[in-house]
């Protein structure tokens, strides 16, 4: 059982100050797996992914996991079906690993565990601009009890969204992204188009001529670099302005 006693503040502050000191995506994993380590698990794994393109959002795997387990996870697509994920995808709230967790997918299960992935812990986090990231905690041994969940439940769930801020901040400076940000006028148009309102039915609604509903539009659609005001209306619910 692995119980750890230093105090909150104290291990966050220290946590967090060698996460920000961090310069690439490297030296950030490096952090994460041992501060995973310190919490008392031997693996540990972050997965990013970023809203656009549709057809292809960029995604970012860091993991610690043996060579075998990584060639073996793709060569099945294992993320096509790996139950913690679909989670992920879908809940923030921490997933312990279990038996029944993986009833629906027994040999994925049984392959993990022969590869040393018996024992874990993952909990996803979203951000405003719509980028999803999830963190993964495991060992090859000794169960996760109840007394080590509640012990370092709040630790874990932190490192899980201090991780996921200090790598967004990192691809968003590699890149040189500058963030999107429309007027609230322009969210008010967006939104009412969303819920299929032509210019005239959201001029009405929201008191405004048809000409301004469309000069709001418009400039959210060049914001958002967007071939229409459909496709600005999906980028933007996908950078999760709306």
């Amino acid at each position: 059982m692995h119980l750890h006693k230093t105090n909150n503040a104290t291990w966050q502050e220290l946590s967090m100050q060698a996460l920000l000191s961090a310069g690439s995506e490297t030296e950030l994993f490096a952090v994460l797996s041992k501060t995973a380590e310190e919490l008392g698990f031997q693996y540990c794994a972050y997965g990013m992914r970023m809203p656009l393109p549709l057809t292809n959002p960029k995604t970012v795997l860091l993991n610690n996991y043996s060579r075998a387990w990584q060639e073996r996870y793709a060569s099945q697509n294992y993320l096509a079906i790996d139950p913690t994920v679909s989670h992920g995808m879908s809940s923030v709230l921490p997933l312990v690993w279990s038996d029944d967790l993986f009833t629906s997918s027994r040999q994925f299960w049984e392959d993990a565990r022969a590869h040393g992935l018996r024992v874990g812990w993952a909990q996803s986090s979203f951000d405003a601009k719509g980028v999803a990231g999830m963190l993964t905690l495991a060992r090859s041994d000794d169960d996760l009890s109840a007394a080590e969940i509640s012990a370092n439940s709040l630790r874990m769930s932190w490192l899980a969204q201090a991780a996921h801020e200090s790598l967004a901040r990192l691809i968003a400076k590699r890149s040189n992204e500058q963030p999107v940000v429309l007027t609230a006028r322009e969210v008010d148009v967006l939104r009412w188009t969303a819920d299929g309102k032509t210019s005239g039915d959201v001029g009405q609604i929201m008191n405004i001529s048809e000409r301004t509903v469309n000069f709001h539009v418009n400039n959210a659609v060049e914001k958002l670099g967007a071939a229409n005001k459909t496709a600005a209306v999906i980028k933007a619910a996908l950078l999760r302005l709306l």
